[in-house]
Protein backbone atom coordinates (compact mmCIF):
# COMPACT_ATOMS: atom_id res chain seq x y z
CA UNK A 1 0.00 0.00 0.00
CA UNK A 2 1.23 3.49 -0.89
CA UNK A 3 1.85 5.88 1.97
CA UNK A 4 -0.46 8.79 2.74
CA UNK A 5 0.98 12.03 1.40
CA UNK A 6 -1.96 14.12 2.63
CA UNK A 7 -4.30 13.51 5.57
CA UNK A 8 -7.32 15.69 6.36
CA UNK A 9 -8.81 15.33 9.84
CA UNK A 10 -12.13 16.89 10.93
CA UNK A 11 -11.58 19.92 8.69
CA UNK A 12 -13.98 22.82 9.27
CA UNK A 13 -14.37 26.12 7.43
CA UNK A 14 -17.15 28.45 8.61
CA UNK A 15 -17.70 31.96 7.27
CA UNK A 16 -19.20 34.26 9.91
CA UNK A 17 -22.48 36.09 9.21
CA UNK A 18 -22.48 39.51 10.84
CA UNK A 19 -25.08 42.19 11.55
CA UNK A 20 -24.61 45.92 12.03
CA UNK A 21 -22.40 48.58 10.48
CA UNK A 22 -20.18 50.03 13.20
CA UNK A 23 -20.44 47.32 15.82
CA UNK A 24 -20.67 44.10 13.87
CA UNK A 25 -22.11 41.15 15.72
CA UNK A 26 -21.89 37.57 14.51
CA UNK A 27 -25.39 36.17 14.12
CA UNK A 28 -24.54 32.90 12.39
CA UNK A 29 -22.13 31.13 10.06
CA UNK A 30 -22.04 29.64 6.60
CA UNK A 31 -20.86 26.07 7.19
CA UNK A 32 -19.07 25.58 3.88
CA UNK A 33 -16.91 22.67 5.09
CA UNK A 34 -18.06 20.98 8.27
CA UNK A 35 -15.96 18.13 9.62
CA UNK A 36 -14.38 16.41 6.62
CA UNK A 37 -11.74 13.67 6.90
CA UNK A 38 -9.94 11.71 4.17
CA UNK A 39 -6.49 10.61 2.98
CA UNK A 40 -4.65 11.05 -0.30
CA UNK A 41 -2.04 8.43 -1.09
CA UNK A 42 1.16 9.05 -3.01
CA UNK A 43 0.58 8.70 -6.75
CA UNK A 44 -3.22 8.35 -6.57
CA UNK A 45 -6.10 10.49 -7.79
CA UNK A 46 -8.92 11.26 -5.38
CA UNK A 47 -12.03 12.57 -7.11
CA UNK A 48 -14.37 14.89 -5.19
CA UNK A 49 -17.93 15.22 -6.55
CA UNK A 50 -21.11 16.97 -5.48
CA UNK A 51 -23.59 19.68 -6.41
CA UNK A 52 -22.62 23.32 -6.81
CA UNK A 53 -22.44 24.92 -3.37
CA UNK A 54 -21.56 21.73 -1.50
CA UNK A 55 -18.12 23.06 -0.47
CA UNK A 56 -15.77 21.43 -3.00
CA UNK A 57 -13.95 24.60 -4.03
CA UNK A 58 -13.80 25.85 -0.44
CA UNK A 59 -12.18 22.56 0.54
CA UNK A 60 -9.55 23.08 -2.17
CA UNK A 61 -8.82 26.63 -1.00
CA UNK A 62 -8.45 25.50 2.61
CA UNK A 63 -6.05 22.73 1.62
CA UNK A 64 -3.98 25.33 -0.26
CA UNK A 65 -4.21 27.70 2.73
CA UNK A 66 -5.80 30.32 0.50
CA UNK A 67 -8.53 30.22 3.15
CA UNK A 68 -7.63 29.66 6.80
CA UNK A 69 -9.32 26.60 8.35
CA UNK A 70 -11.70 27.27 11.25
CA UNK A 71 -10.54 24.04 12.88
CA UNK A 72 -9.17 20.62 12.02
CA UNK A 73 -5.89 19.46 10.55
CA UNK A 74 -4.30 19.20 7.11
CA UNK A 75 -1.26 16.95 7.37
CA UNK A 76 1.27 16.98 4.54
CA UNK A 77 3.70 14.10 5.12
CA UNK A 78 2.69 14.14 8.77
CA UNK A 79 3.12 17.90 9.33
CA UNK A 80 0.07 20.03 10.11
CA UNK A 81 0.09 22.82 7.52
CA UNK A 82 -3.37 24.27 8.23
CA UNK A 83 -2.09 27.12 10.41
CA UNK A 84 1.26 27.84 8.74
CA UNK A 85 2.19 31.31 7.57
CA UNK A 86 5.17 33.21 6.21
CA UNK A 87 8.26 31.29 5.12
CA UNK A 88 6.92 27.96 6.40
CA UNK A 89 3.76 28.25 4.29
CA UNK A 90 5.80 29.37 1.28
CA UNK A 91 7.95 26.24 1.54
CA UNK A 92 4.92 23.92 1.70
CA UNK A 93 3.14 25.60 -1.21
CA UNK A 94 6.00 24.59 -3.47
CA UNK A 95 4.83 20.99 -2.98
CA UNK A 96 1.08 21.62 -3.35
CA UNK A 97 -0.09 23.48 -6.44
CA UNK A 98 -3.48 24.19 -7.98
CA UNK A 99 -5.08 24.23 -11.43
CA UNK A 100 -8.09 26.55 -11.44
CA UNK A 101 -11.48 26.07 -13.04
CA UNK A 102 -11.70 28.91 -15.55
CA UNK A 103 -8.74 29.21 -17.94
CA UNK A 104 -10.08 32.57 -19.11
CA UNK A 105 -9.84 34.33 -15.73
CA UNK A 106 -7.01 32.42 -14.04
CA UNK A 107 -4.36 33.80 -16.44
CA UNK A 108 -3.31 37.45 -16.28
CA UNK A 109 -4.14 38.97 -19.70
CA UNK A 110 -1.35 41.56 -19.30
CA UNK A 111 1.38 38.93 -18.94
CA UNK A 112 2.96 36.78 -21.62
CA UNK A 113 2.83 33.01 -21.36
CA UNK A 114 6.51 33.01 -20.45
CA UNK A 115 5.90 35.41 -17.57
CA UNK A 116 2.85 33.47 -16.34
CA UNK A 117 4.61 30.10 -16.26
CA UNK A 118 7.86 31.62 -15.00
CA UNK A 119 6.28 33.64 -12.18
CA UNK A 120 6.65 30.78 -9.64
CA UNK A 121 10.40 30.95 -10.24
CA UNK A 122 10.36 34.54 -8.94
CA UNK A 123 8.92 33.30 -5.65
CA UNK A 124 11.10 30.18 -5.51
CA UNK A 125 14.32 31.16 -7.32
CA UNK A 126 16.09 28.03 -6.09
CA UNK A 127 14.02 25.91 -8.51
CA UNK A 128 15.34 27.63 -11.64
CA UNK A 129 18.26 30.09 -11.63
CA UNK A 130 17.56 33.33 -13.49
CA UNK A 131 19.67 32.45 -16.52
CA UNK A 132 17.90 29.10 -16.98
CA UNK A 133 14.28 30.27 -16.66
CA UNK A 134 13.49 30.82 -20.32
CA UNK A 135 14.64 27.28 -21.13
CA UNK A 136 12.69 25.93 -18.12
CA UNK A 137 9.49 27.66 -19.32
CA UNK A 138 9.96 26.35 -22.87
CA UNK A 139 10.46 22.83 -21.52
CA UNK A 140 7.20 23.14 -19.55
CA UNK A 141 5.34 24.30 -22.66
CA UNK A 142 6.66 21.27 -24.51
CA UNK A 143 5.64 18.94 -21.66
CA UNK A 144 2.01 20.10 -21.83
CA UNK A 145 1.87 19.83 -25.62
CA UNK A 146 2.34 23.47 -26.64
CA UNK A 147 4.91 24.93 -29.01
CA UNK A 148 7.87 26.32 -26.98
CA UNK A 149 7.99 29.25 -29.40
CA UNK A 150 4.67 30.49 -27.98
CA UNK A 151 6.56 31.84 -24.96
CA UNK A 152 6.05 35.51 -25.96
CA UNK A 153 2.34 35.22 -26.77
CA UNK A 154 -0.52 36.47 -24.57
CA UNK A 155 -3.44 34.41 -23.17
CA UNK A 156 -6.00 35.92 -25.60
CA UNK A 157 -4.08 34.32 -28.47
CA UNK A 158 -4.91 30.80 -27.22
CA UNK A 159 -8.03 28.63 -27.17
CA UNK A 160 -9.64 27.51 -23.91
CA UNK A 161 -7.93 24.12 -23.98
CA UNK A 162 -4.56 25.69 -24.69
CA UNK A 163 -5.05 28.15 -21.82
CA UNK A 164 -5.75 25.30 -19.43
CA UNK A 165 -2.55 23.62 -20.61
CA UNK A 166 -0.75 26.86 -19.70
CA UNK A 167 -2.35 26.70 -16.26
CA UNK A 168 -1.17 23.10 -15.88
CA UNK A 169 2.35 24.11 -16.94
CA UNK A 170 2.33 26.83 -14.28
CA UNK A 171 1.24 24.24 -11.71
CA UNK A 172 4.12 21.96 -12.72
CA UNK A 173 6.78 24.68 -12.61
CA UNK A 174 7.85 24.07 -9.00
CA UNK A 175 7.84 20.27 -9.37
CA UNK A 176 5.08 19.73 -6.79
CA UNK A 177 4.03 16.41 -5.29
CA UNK A 178 0.32 17.25 -5.16
CA UNK A 179 -1.83 19.13 -7.67
CA UNK A 180 -5.37 20.16 -6.70
CA UNK A 181 -7.52 20.37 -9.85
CA UNK A 182 -10.62 22.50 -9.20
CA UNK A 183 -13.00 21.51 -12.02
CA UNK A 184 -10.23 21.98 -14.61
CA UNK A 185 -12.29 20.85 -17.61
CA UNK A 186 -15.81 22.11 -16.82
CA UNK A 187 -15.36 25.24 -18.99
CA UNK A 188 -14.07 23.26 -22.00
CA UNK A 189 -15.69 21.49 -24.95
CA UNK A 190 -16.16 17.74 -24.56
CA UNK A 191 -13.45 16.80 -27.09
CA UNK A 192 -11.00 19.19 -25.42
CA UNK A 193 -11.92 17.80 -21.99
CA UNK A 194 -10.70 14.38 -23.09
CA UNK A 195 -7.38 15.82 -24.28
CA UNK A 196 -6.77 17.63 -20.99
CA UNK A 197 -7.73 14.55 -18.92
CA UNK A 198 -5.36 12.39 -20.97
CA UNK A 199 -2.61 14.97 -20.45
CA UNK A 200 -3.15 14.96 -16.67
CA UNK A 201 -2.94 11.16 -16.60
CA UNK A 202 0.26 11.21 -18.66
CA UNK A 203 1.85 13.82 -16.38
CA UNK A 204 0.88 11.81 -13.31
CA UNK A 205 2.78 8.81 -14.66
CA UNK A 206 5.77 10.88 -15.77
CA UNK A 207 6.20 12.89 -12.56
CA UNK A 208 4.63 10.68 -9.88
CA UNK A 209 1.98 13.28 -9.02
CA UNK A 210 -0.91 12.92 -6.60
CA UNK A 211 -4.16 14.60 -7.68
CA UNK A 212 -7.24 15.81 -5.89
CA UNK A 213 -9.64 16.16 -8.80
CA UNK A 214 -12.79 18.20 -8.14
CA UNK A 215 -15.65 17.87 -10.62
CA UNK A 216 -19.39 17.53 -10.97
CA UNK A 217 -19.26 15.23 -14.02
CA UNK A 218 -19.29 11.68 -12.66
CA UNK A 219 -18.15 10.16 -15.96
CA UNK A 220 -14.95 12.23 -15.97
CA UNK A 221 -14.31 11.48 -12.31
CA UNK A 222 -14.65 7.75 -12.92
CA UNK A 223 -12.23 7.92 -15.85
CA UNK A 224 -9.41 9.60 -13.96
CA UNK A 225 -9.90 8.72 -10.27
CA UNK A 226 -8.63 5.83 -8.17
CA UNK A 227 -10.95 6.75 -5.30
CA UNK A 228 -14.04 8.97 -5.15
CA UNK A 229 -15.44 11.10 -2.33
CA UNK A 230 -19.02 12.41 -2.52
CA UNK A 231 -19.79 15.71 -0.78
CA UNK A 232 -23.15 17.13 0.23
CA UNK A 233 -23.64 20.45 2.06
CA UNK A 234 -20.17 20.55 3.58
CA UNK A 235 -20.05 16.88 4.58
CA UNK A 236 -18.44 13.81 3.03
CA UNK A 237 -21.30 11.32 2.65
CA UNK A 238 -19.51 8.43 0.90
CA UNK A 239 -15.94 7.59 -0.06
CA UNK A 240 -14.34 4.56 -1.67
CA UNK A 241 -12.63 3.26 -4.79
CA UNK A 242 -14.15 4.15 -8.14
CA UNK A 243 -15.54 0.63 -8.51
CA UNK A 244 -16.99 0.63 -4.99
CA UNK A 245 -18.76 3.94 -5.52
CA UNK A 246 -20.02 3.32 -9.06
CA UNK A 247 -21.05 -0.31 -8.61
CA UNK A 248 -22.00 -0.50 -4.92
CA UNK A 249 -23.09 2.97 -3.80
CA UNK A 250 -25.08 2.83 -0.55
CA UNK A 251 -25.82 6.48 0.20
CA UNK A 252 -29.06 7.74 -1.39
CA UNK A 253 -27.43 10.98 -2.54
CA UNK A 254 -24.69 9.09 -4.39
CA UNK A 255 -27.33 6.86 -5.94
CA UNK A 256 -29.28 9.91 -7.11
CA UNK A 257 -26.16 11.40 -8.70
CA UNK A 258 -25.39 8.14 -10.51
CA UNK A 259 -28.96 7.84 -11.79
CA UNK A 260 -28.62 11.27 -13.43
CA UNK A 261 -25.56 10.28 -15.50
CA UNK A 262 -26.54 10.21 -19.22
CA UNK A 263 -26.65 6.70 -20.73
CA UNK A 264 -26.13 6.48 -24.52
CA UNK A 265 -27.98 3.15 -24.91
CA UNK A 266 -31.73 3.99 -25.31
CA UNK A 267 -32.81 0.56 -24.02
CA UNK A 268 -30.69 0.84 -20.87
CA UNK A 269 -31.83 4.42 -20.39
CA UNK A 270 -35.50 3.47 -20.43
CA UNK A 271 -35.09 0.45 -18.16
CA UNK A 272 -33.05 2.03 -15.38
CA UNK A 273 -34.59 3.35 -12.19
CA UNK A 274 -34.19 7.15 -12.30
CA UNK A 275 -34.08 8.97 -8.96
CA UNK A 276 -35.45 12.52 -9.02
CA UNK A 277 -34.72 14.49 -5.85
CA UNK A 278 -37.39 16.79 -4.45
CA UNK A 279 -36.63 20.37 -3.42
CA UNK A 280 -33.43 22.37 -3.47
CA UNK A 281 -30.19 21.98 -1.56
CA UNK A 282 -30.63 23.67 1.86
CA UNK A 283 -28.65 26.75 2.84
CA UNK A 284 -25.24 26.03 4.40
CA UNK A 285 -26.03 28.87 6.81
CA UNK A 286 -28.92 26.85 8.22
CA UNK A 287 -28.37 23.16 7.46
CA UNK A 288 -30.92 20.55 8.57
CA UNK A 289 -30.41 18.80 11.89
CA UNK A 290 -29.13 15.24 11.91
CA UNK A 291 -28.50 14.00 8.39
CA UNK A 292 -28.19 16.98 6.07
CA UNK A 293 -29.63 15.06 3.14
CA UNK A 294 -32.82 14.04 4.97
CA UNK A 295 -34.94 16.92 3.57
CA UNK A 296 -34.53 15.46 0.06
CA UNK A 297 -34.22 11.77 0.92
CA UNK A 298 -37.00 9.27 0.17
CA UNK A 299 -35.87 7.01 3.03
CA UNK A 300 -35.75 9.64 5.79
CA UNK A 301 -37.20 8.70 9.20
CA UNK A 302 -37.33 10.37 12.62
CA UNK A 303 -33.86 9.09 13.46
CA UNK A 304 -32.40 11.00 10.50
CA UNK A 305 -33.50 14.32 12.01
CA UNK A 306 -32.09 13.54 15.45
CA UNK A 307 -28.81 11.74 14.85
CA UNK A 308 -25.88 12.66 12.58
CA UNK A 309 -24.85 9.54 10.61
CA UNK A 310 -21.20 8.57 10.95
CA UNK A 311 -18.98 7.97 7.93
CA UNK A 312 -18.34 4.25 8.42
CA UNK A 313 -18.48 0.91 6.59
CA UNK A 314 -22.17 -0.19 6.58
CA UNK A 315 -23.13 -3.76 7.44
CA UNK A 316 -24.80 -4.28 4.03
CA UNK A 317 -21.35 -4.27 2.40
CA UNK A 318 -18.90 -7.12 2.74
CA UNK A 319 -15.52 -8.07 1.33
CA UNK A 320 -13.99 -6.07 -1.55
CA UNK A 321 -17.07 -3.83 -1.87
CA UNK A 322 -16.73 -2.49 1.69
CA UNK A 323 -16.30 1.29 1.87
CA UNK A 324 -17.41 4.17 4.06
CA UNK A 325 -20.89 5.69 3.82
CA UNK A 326 -22.76 8.12 6.09
CA UNK A 327 -26.33 6.82 6.10
CA UNK A 328 -28.56 5.32 8.81
CA UNK A 329 -30.34 3.09 6.26
CA UNK A 330 -27.79 2.15 3.58
CA UNK A 331 -28.66 -0.19 0.73
CA UNK A 332 -27.11 -1.17 -2.58
CA UNK A 333 -29.11 -0.32 -5.69
CA UNK A 334 -28.37 -1.50 -9.21
CA UNK A 335 -26.92 1.37 -11.23
CA UNK A 336 -26.57 1.95 -14.95
CA UNK A 337 -22.97 2.15 -16.09
CA UNK A 338 -21.64 5.70 -15.94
Amino acid sequence: MAENILEVKDLVKHYPLTQGILFKKQVGAVKAVDGISFELKKGETLGIVGESGCGKSTLAKVLMNLERATSGQVLFKGEDISQLSGAALKAVRRNIQMVFQDPYTSLNPRMTVGDIIGEPFEIHPEVAPKGDRRKAVQDLLDVVGLNPEYINRYPHQFSGGQRQRIGIARGLALKPEIIICDEPVSALDVSVQAQVINLLEQLQGDFGLSYMFIAHDLSIVRHISDRVGVMYLGKMVEIGSDEEIYENATHPYTQALLSAVPVPDPTARESRDRIVLAGDIPSPANPPSGCRFRTRCWKAEDRCAEEIPLLAVPSVLEGPAAHESACHFPEVREQAAA
